[in-house]
């Protein structure tokens, strides 16, 4: 039986549990563009799907807007497969447990993807509506969004004659999004030889209980990354029991997010084990001190385990001393929105492998020269450890236009139906609205959507009633684009 059945819109929440039932993470999109595929041949709409798995889905004009500007309707199909620690859901095989109280919907121990699924649903819902007046539609749903945009970046825009874009991957229902930050992965390895242990002692260092969160939404919270502090907790250790080498780290999964969970192992020197599972006892203390009020879950604890190989004392102070002199998190306010973070850097994933360890960190900043300064700062601190760093991944941030008379357009439409006036922001979050900018030339966009929270976390969550209002929103701003 449908979960979501009795929830309105109706046919939008109809379409979003079956987005839902299949599995759709990044990089895992060819059964949910299948799908989309599926649904536009059941309405008997033109459709196309490229070799990437984006599709764009074509609707004529109802009677009287035959010859209406179109409007790109776009969204993506991907999303962050995040889940509890004790979940054992395989998500690159299972949809996704969805659960409903009437105000919110969520997904049973992982995330719920209504970044962006929700967009997906709310096109298809327009789409199969056939008693709204509307322009042409150009629905436009792209693939690996959340992991460098590369669905949109590969896409092949040259049929699309909309120059107006609702991108509908917002997360907060009143403000409409203008402007975003351009960004950037950077995939950096310090070298490490390793050797089999001397008589030391090994042990697992755990860090968890953080809240995580998006690297674009929530850099500016002060919550606490895993990986950096593993980095500082490791170093710390290792002043205080000279002689500890690393064996392993590991800490998340997607570099746009912020790690609430890593692993590391260590060999500690005979002898020692005392005095380092008391330094561990006291960290654990001085975190929670630190991070009371913003991340109050942290945990810092340590058990003895099995370590057969770890790394050079040379080679774990080297590697060490770099974690933590590499920057994280703000590193600039923006002066033209107040609140808004300008610049910024995340430390996704890292891990210890055969050769090195590997790092993956996000950089964003709406000025072009401050995301290159930052790429150019990471690459000294890895190049000084003797370490390489690479960038892949980059896109345009989305510069404001003062002047968009389809902003305008929707303002009055918001008015009117809200009776207050809508936000108009700039977010530090990446959107590929930057993307279609540069490819469709003279393209007015704005973006928006319903309300979600603790997107890319196992507490994500979407507002019922908020989907219903922006729905409404949509649909009469579609009625008045004559």
């Amino acid at each position: 039986m449908a979960v979501l059945s009795n929830l309105e819109p109706k046919a939008v929440f109809e379409y979003f549990e079956k987005l839902c039932a299949v599995p759709h993470g990044s990089g895992n999109t060819k059964i949910i563009s299948d799908l989309c595929v599926g649904f536009a041949k059941e309405l008997g709409l033109k459709w196309r799907q490229d070799a990437l798995n984006n599709v764009v889905i074509w609707k004529g004009g109802t009677p009287g807007y035959e010859n209406a500007e179109p409007v790109i309707l776009q969204g993506h199909m991907d999303m962050v497969c995040a889940k509890t620690e004790h979940c054992d859901k395989d998500m690159t095989r299972e949809g996704l447990d969805l659960a409903t109280d009437g105000e919110y919907v969520w997904a049973e121990e992982t995330s719920l993807g209504g970044d962006n699924c929700i967009a997906v649903a709310m096109a298809l819902a327009l789409l199969a509506d056939k008693t709204m007046p509307h322009p042409p539609l150009e629905a436009v749903f792209t693939v690996d969004e959340e992991v460098g945009m590369e669905g949109a970046f590969g896409l092949d825009c040259s049929d699309l004659k909309g120059r107006q874009l609702l991108n509908l991957d917002s997360e907060e229902e009143g403000v409409f999004t203008v402007s975003c930050a351009g960004g950037v992965r950077m995939d950096c390895r310090l070298p490490g030889s390793r050797g089999p242990l001397t008589g030391e002692t090994g042990y697992a260092v755990t860090i968890s209980g953080l809240q995580g969160g998006h690297s674009g939404a929530d850099i500016d919270k002060g919550r606490a990354s895993a990986n950096v502090l593993a980095g500082r907790v490791l170093y710390s250790a290792m002043e205080r029991v000279p002689g500890l080498r690393l064996a392993d780290v590991r800490g998340g999964k997607f570099d746009n997010v912020i790690c609430p969970f890593n692993v590391a192992k260590v060999a500690v020197p005979a002898g020692k084990e005392a005095e380092f599972e008391a330094f561990i006892r006291e960290f654990d203390g001085v975190l929670k001190n630190e991070y009371a009020g913003c991340d109050e879950g942290v945990t810092l604890v340590c058990q003895r385990t099995a370590v057969e190989t770890a790394l050079s004392p040379e080679d774990t102070h080297r590697i060490l001393r770099t974690l933590l002199a590499l920057p994280q998190g703000v590193q600039a306010m923006n002066a033209d929105f107040p609140g808004l973070v300008q610049t910024s850097l995340n430390l996704g994933v890292m891990s210890v492998e055969a050769d090195g360890l590997h790092l993956t960190l996000s950089i964003r900043s709406c000025i072009a020269s401050q995301k290159a300064m930052l790429c150019q700062r990471v690459r000294a601190v890895i190049e000084t450890g003797g370490g390489t760093a690479e960038e892949r991944s980059g896109y345009p941030g989305w510069q404001y236009q003062r002047e968009s008379a389809m902003r305008q357009r929707l303002m009055e439409v918001y008015r009117d139906l809200n009776g207050k006036d809508a936000v108009i922001e700039a977010t530090h979050g990446g959107l590929e609205c930057g993307l279609f900018i540069e490819k469709l030339p003279g393209l007015d966009a704005v973006s928006l959507g319903p309300e979600l929270r603790d997107i890319h976390s196992p507490r994500e969550r979407l507002g019922v009633a908020s989907t219903q209002r922006v729905y409404r929103l949509v649909c009469e701003f579609l009625k008045r684009s004559k």
